[in-house]
């Protein structure tokens, strides 16, 4: 049957670009090809992309897993995950031409005679493809095996050329990238032996989101919102990222890391670096970075007993999420019964910076949430006289709120006249929703992240200095925590965290703005 893949396709990552964004010959090759991450998100967005003609014509995909078999058993697993997790369809014509490219490698990840098996597999489609030796090296693997991978790479010759002289290497790291600030600096220094910072692509799939991305378009398109952009407007900044799902087939990861880790050092803090940077001088990368490690540098460093007033951690029990009874986290598959780790972090922080000194930061994420949202709102300051209290009662702050998960689209909130003979003033919403504005496919975050590592642009990576001083900036949380007692289980799934969250934000006369 016929499906819309079939038909020429406009896809949006092409539009504006020159015909040479379409990138080298290359080959990908995907450690841990056979694991999850590979089935949900990797090859459907390769796909994806040969669908939407933006892969070159001499391309390969090498998969390595630990896992013995044959390149068509590789093709047939990858066809299925495609046709599960494919948000396009699958269509036969494509897929037949996109599997000619899909090649197996078994081999053990800290295996030296595995990486000279690889070596022969690359340098075969070297001249069977025309990949010309360029080579993305994407690690689909538990964070323990990345410098144990790169190095067995460079003992085997697989690293050689530069990030941009043809043939080129680049590498893709998953996160967490590292477990702590001291972790993650001797991983750094591991790495850095055998790669350039221009080789290395460290991925956070928050920033291939259409909607993070609109952050910049929101502050830097616009001239009516720059002025107002700062301390002198702004009363607070709001990060929440909610989730209605519990640790699902995570425990092993989550039983490591908790809601701090996973989810504020990497995306919350990204995202919040986005709104609150300065205007880069260029759309270079290395300009971007610059200015999101400024960000990163003015937060406030929480230590010691101040960790107990403007931090707080939660873990969920037994309740109710989405009308139906759902487990605590200690009863989770393959968590411990006495478990203290966290699933929920709500943080008060602040920038020292000229821009946004004395408007507090409030960051929150948890598990098993009312709802799935993650937004950003900036609350704006009350008019300095309120001619309206006498005719209705307190006015409402104007509100801006950028969605990012589910209904993508930027809300502004302000303050209209009820019609009538009195005066009453009633909060009205100026709506942009994504799927209303702009028809078609929007491309998938792994789509885009893939396509600008194949291309070279690392703008939507993270930086070696600005992993570390994401870090740094948990850093003291981490250690406070590690050393104080909790009392597990602190809220019911199906709420919105423990009460001291509530006293976080209340302590300062405002409220969490809940999605």
């Amino acid at each position: 049957m016929t499906t819309a893949l079939e038909a020429p396709l406009v896809n949006p990552l092409a539009a504006g670009l020159p015909s040479e964004a379409v990138p080298q010959p290359l080959t990908v090759v995907i450690f841990g090809a056979t694991g999850d991450l590979s089935h949900r998100k990797l090859l459907p967005a390769l796909y994806s992309l040969a669908a939407g003609h933006m892969l070159p014509p001499h391309f390969a995909v090498v998969g390595v897993a630990r896992r013995e078999q044959e390149h068509e058993d590789f093709r047939s697993d990858m066809r299925q995950a495609v046709g599960s997790f494919g948000d396009q369809g699958l269509s036969d014509a494509v897929w037949d031409s996109f599997a000619q490219s899909l090649h197996f490698c078994q081999g053990q990840f800290q295996d030296p005679h595995s990486y000279r098996a690889l070596k022969r597999e690359l340098d075969s489609l070297k001249e069977r493809a025309g990949t010309c030796g360029n080579v993305l090296y994407y690690l689909a693997t538990p964070p323990q095996f990345d410098a144990d991978i790169v190095e067995n790479l460079h003992a085997a010759g697989l690293l050689t050329g530069s990030a941009s002289e043809t043939p080129w290497t680049r590498i893709i790291f998953e996160k967490p990238f590292g477990h702590d600030l001291d972790s993650a600096r001797e991983l750094n220094r591991r790495i850095h032996e055998h790669l350039r910072e221009d080789q290395i692509y460290r991925i956070d799939h928050y920033l291939g989101k259409e909607t993070v991305q609109n952050i910049m378009a929101v502050r830097f398109a616009n001239g009516i919102l720059e002025p107002l952009w700062s301390r002198n407007y702004v009363d607070n900044i709001q990060i929440t990222a909610a989730e209605a799902i519990g640790v699902e087939n995570r425990a092993s990861y989550y039983e490591g890391a908790g809601a701090l880790r996973d989810m504020v050092q990497s995306h919350l803090l990204q995202v919040f670096s986005l709104v609150a940077m300065e205007p880069p001088v260029s759309w270079s990368p290395k300009a971007i970075h610059d200015e999101k490690v400024k960000v990163l540098q003015a937060m406030t460093r929480v230590r010691g007993g101040e960790v107990d007033h403007q931090a707080v951690r939660g873990q969920y029990g037994p309740g109710w999420v989405g009308g139906k009874p759902v487990a605590g986290y200690r009863q989770e598959q393959g968590v411990s019964p006495e478990s203290n780790v966290d699933t929920f972090a709500a943080l008060k922080l602040c920038v020292d910076s000229w821009r946004w000194a004395g408007v507090p930061i409030y960051l929150r994420t948890g598990k098993r949430l009312p709802r799935r949202a993650t937004e950003v709102t900036l609350t704006f300051k009350s008019p300095p006289q309120m001619l309206f209290n006498r005719f209705s009662g307190p006015v409402q702050d104007d509100v801006l709120t950028m969605r990012i998960q589910p209904d993508e689209g930027v809300t502004l909130t302000l303050n209209s006249k009820v019609p009538g003979q009195g005066f009453q003033i009633q909060p009205v919403h100026l709506d942009f929703l994504y799927g209303a504005t702009f028809s078609g496919h929007v491309p998938e975050a792994y789509e885009r992240l893939l396509l600008d590592a194949m291309r070279g642009d690392s703008t939507l990576f993270t930086r070696t200095d600005e992993v570390e001083e994401g870090w740094d900036v948990i850093q003291g949380i981490l250690d406070r925590w590690a050393e104080t007692p909790v009392d597990f289980p602190n809220y019911p799934a199906g709420s919105w965290g423990p009460p001291a969250s509530d006293e976080l934000i209340q302590t300062d006369g405002r409220q969490w703005r809940n999605p």
